[in-house]
């Protein structure tokens, strides 16, 4: 993936704009996955909670970002890897919680399993997460 936030967002045919660039920088410089909360501290006082909230749904529809539902019901996003595309993401991977830290991350090694669903169902969206003691709280 192009690392320059005005690559990606030329890429994926958006206007380049303070908050989009900020908001793509903090997913580029993080390794784990963002609530809204993180974001809007980490943002600054410059961008207000609906320029957050709608930049994010860009992102995501845009297939820069993904969604991590989490088991009290928030959202968490994360960068999407190279081929998700406006509409389509191919982000099928698990999702590991560190019970220490709270750190999110995305395990892209770690593939979603094959779920065989009966006649007449069919799914959309597939979510492994996976809770534990990551790497760096093991040590």
């Amino acid at each position: 993936m192009a690392r320059d936030t005005k690559d990606i967002l030329k890429k994926n045919r958006l206007s380049v704009t303070a908050s989009r660039e900020k908001i793509l920088n903090l997913f580029l410089d993080q390794s784990g996955a963002l609530a809204h909360g993180d974001i809007e501290k980490r943002a600054g006082e410059k961008f207000d909670r609906v320029t957050i909230y709608r930049t994010l749904q860009v992102f995501v529809e845009k297939g820069i970002i993904h969604t991590i539902p989490t088991a009290d019901n928030s959202i968490l996003y994360a960068l999407c890897k190279d081929d998700c595309e406006e509409g389509h993401h191919h982000d099928h991977h698990v999702h590991f919680v560190c019970r220490q830290c709270q750190n999110t991350y995305c395990l892209d090694n770690v593939v979603t399993p094959d779920i065989k669903l009966p006649t007449g169902y069919s799914a959309k969206q597939i979510d492994v997460v996976v809770e534990g003691i990551c790497r760096q709280c093991s040590i």
